[in-house]
C-alpha cells in the first residue's frame, strides 16, 4: 500500500490522462467530469494553450522567491487588477492560504485603529479552509472537531440574514470586518442574495469594516462574470482566489482595495512558493483563454441548460428538494444522505460530488459544451432516479 496519511475517502480509480471534458483510468475508460477538480480545471484537461504556455515557462524559469521581482507576477496583478476593480495581490498556493492572509489583513487593519482584540464576522455553513484560522472561521462543526481549541475572534451569524449582521453591528464594537462567500460551495450551493451583498456593502462603510469576499470556489468566472459579487455591482476592500485561478497549477491571490489599501508592509506577511513564474503563467494563460473564448457567457449558457435539464428530468420525483445553480455551479439537494451516488455515477461514468451530506454538487469545466450539458443530465438523472426509487 501506499505510504499515504489516511486524510481521503478517496474513490477507486486512478487517471492517467485527460483530455478536455473526459479523464480517462488505467483500463483507459473515459469519464465525464462534472468536478472539474472540484472548480479547479476551468480549462479542462490538457487544454493546448495551457500545455503551450507551461512548457514554455518550463523551460525558462520555474522559482526564483519573492525576494526579487517577477515579471509574471507582476503581469498577473494587473490583469486582476484590471479585471476586478482591486488595486493589491498578494499571491500565495492555495485558498486557504489566501483567506488567511484575509484574516490576518483584517486583523491588523483592527490593530492600526486601535481595536487590541478585532473580530470578523462570518456565516454559518460557510467554508474558508483546514488551517486553524481558516476552519475556526469555517461554519462546519465536523470540520473543526477534534482541533479545539480554535482560533478566537469569529462572530458567527446565518447566511443570507441581513438583520444578524445588524445585531452585531449594533452589539459588538470590536468587529473590524465580515468574510462571505458570494457561493456557498462546500455548505451546499447557496446563493447570496444580491440585496444581501450590497446592504454588507452599506453597513461595512458605516462601520469602518472591510468587506471581505471569498470568492476560492465561485471566482473565475464560474457564475458568468468574473467574480460572483459582481453581479450586485459592489466593490469590496478584500477578495481572495484560488481553484479554478490556475487550471491545476496551485496558486491563490489576496486581493485589496479601498480601505484594505496599504495595510500590509514589508514583513508583515509572505509565502516562499506564492507567485512564481510557473504558477503565474498558467494564472495569465486561463484569463486570456477565458476572456478570448467566451467562457463565463458559456458558464452562463451550460449553467441553464443543466439546472432546466434536471428540474424536468426530476419533476415529481421523491426526495428531490431543490436544483440550484449559479453559472457552473449546481446543486441537487436531495431528503436524504446521499453520498453513495459518487460511487453510482462514477460507475455509470460520471464523476460527481456530494456534500453537506445531501447535496450533489457538479462544478463542470467552464469548455463544457452543449452535448456535454445534455449528457451529464441524462445520466445523473437517471443514477438519482435509481438511488430515490431503491
Amino acid at each position: 500500500m501506499p505510504h499515504l496519511m489516511n486524510t481521503y475517502g478517496r474513490q477507486p480509480v486512478a487517471f492517467t490522462h485527460g483530455a478536455g471534458v473526459r479523464l480517462y483510468d488505467e483500463n483507459g475508460r473515459a469519464y465525464l467530469d462534472a468536478l472539474a477538480g472540484i472548480a479547479v480545471s476551468t480549462l479542462g484537461h490538457a487544454h493546448p494553450d495551457l500545455v503551450r504556455a507551461l512548457a514554455d515557462q518550463a523551460g525558462r524559469l520555474l522559482h526564483t522567491s519573492n525576494l526579487y521581482r517577477i515579471r509574471e507576477q507582476e503581469a498577473l496583478s494587473d490583469r486582476l487588477a484590471s479585471i476586478s476593480g482591486m488595486a493589491e495581490a498578494f499571491f500565495c498556493n492555495s485558498g486557504c492560504e489566501a483567506n488567511e492572509a484575509a484574516i490576518k489583513l483584517a486583523r491588523l487593519y483592527g490593530h492600526q485603529r486601535g481595536v487590541q482584540l478585532p473580530g470578523i464576522v462570518v456565516m454559518e455553513q460557510a467554508f474558508h479552509g483546514r488551517t486553524l484560522a481558516t476552519l475556526s472561521a469555517t461554519g462546519n462543526r465536523k470540520v473543526q472537531a477534534g482541533f479545539e481549541p480554535l482560533t478566537p475572534g469569529f462572530v458567527r451569524v446565518p447566511f443570507n440574514d441581513l438583520a444578524a449582521v445588524e445585531s452585531v453591528a449594533a452589539h459588538n464594537p470590536a468587529v473590524v470586518a465580515v468574510l462571505v462567500e458570494p457561493v456557498q460551495g462546500e455548505g451546499g450551493i447557496n446563493i447570496a442574495h444580491l440585496d444581501y451583498l450590497r446592504a454588507l456593502r452599506s453597513i461595512c462603510d458605516a462601520r469602518g469594516w472591510l468587506l471581505m469576499f471569498d470568492e476560492v470556489q465561485c471566482g473565475i468566472g464560474r457564475t458568468g462574470k468574473w467574480f460572483a459579487h459582481q453581479h450586485a455591482g459592489i466593490l469590496p476592500d478584500v477578495m481572495t482566489l484560488a481553484k479554478g485561478l490556475g487550471s491545476g497549477i496551485p496558486i491563490g491571490a489576496c486581493l485589496a482595495a479601498g480601505a484594505a489599501l496599504g495595510v500590509f508592509k514589508p514583513g508583515n506577511h509572505g509565502s516562499t512558493f506564492g507567485g512564481n513564474s510557473m504558477a503565474c503563467r498558467a494564472a495569465v494563460t486561463t484569463l486570456d483563454v477565458i476572456e478570448r473564448d467566451g467562457l463565463m457567457e458559456n458558464a452562463l449558457r451550460q449553467g441553464n441548460l443543466i439546472c432546466s435539464g434536471l428540474r424536468a428530468a426530476l419533476q415529481g420525483v421523491a426526495g428531490v428538494r431543490e436544483v440550484r445553480g449559479d453559472g457552473l455551479m449546481i446543486g441537487v439537494e436531495l431528503d436524504r444522505p446521499c453520498a453513495e451516488l459518487v460511487g453510482r455515477a462514477r460507475e455509470r461514468g460520471v464523476l460527481i460530488n456530494v456534500t453537506v451530506e445531501k447535496v450533489v454538487r457538479l462544478l463542470p469545466p467552464l469548455i463544457f459544451g452543449d452535448a456535454d450539458s445534455a449528457e451529464l443530465v441524462a445520466l445523473l438523472a437517471a443514477v438519482i432516479r435509481e438511488f430515490l426509487q431503491a
